[in-house]
């Protein structure tokens, strides 16, 4: 009986995978893999009144172009085939709840970032205005410390460069 059910899902999965490999089904990091193909060059414009923020977003999206898009990073422009320029236009830190005591509980960090590129190849621009929000909780009757507002806006901005990549998959699909 055991041998009756793996030889079922191996040809479960068999079934499973020639089905999407039939359909041409392809997943959306490989678009905009596609789109940002090549050498990238990020401009940061850091924002005067929290630069820390600014340095954190850049490591987060060089981090994600690394490791999703297999992205080539360049230090000049003018090596570059596609050409980012980022901002983070605001940080917000939102009290959501507060304890029995009146103490404050838990918070929403909200990033908003804006991100143009520039593929030098197809002459093409492109520009998104994203968000990321990230719900964290402190202990009781205690303040944010200054690791949980870095932590908590690196996981915002985490959920902000995602959104940039479904967007550049989706609108690198519809050409």
């Amino acid at each position: 009986m055991n041998i009756l059910k793996k030889v079922l899902f191996v040809l479960f999965t068999f079934t499973i995978s020639f089905s999407f490999l039939g359909c041409g089904y392809k997943p959306s990091s490989y678009y905009a893999k596609e789109e940002l193909s090549g050498n990238v060059f990020i401009n940061v414009l850091v924002n005067l009144e929290d630069p820390k923020n600014t340095v954190l977003v850049k490591d987060s999206i060089n981090q994600i172009l690394i490791q999703k898009l297999d992205s080539q990073l360049v230090t000049k422009e003018s090596l570059a085939d596609v050409v980012m320029n980022l901002s983070v236009n605001s940080v917000q830190m939102d009290v959501l709840q507060y304890d029995t005591s009146g103490y404050n509980k838990l918070y929403k960090a909200t990033i908003r970032i804006k991100i143009a590129y520039f593929k030098k190849s197809e002459n093409k621009r492109r520009s998104f205005d994203l968000e990321g929000e990230y719900d964290f909780s402190v202990d009781n009757g205690t303040t944010i410390s200054d690791s949980q507002r870095f932590d908590a806006i690196k996981a915002a901005s985490e959920k902000a460069l995602e959104e940039f990549i479904s967007k550049v998959a989706v609108t690198a699909h519809k050409k």
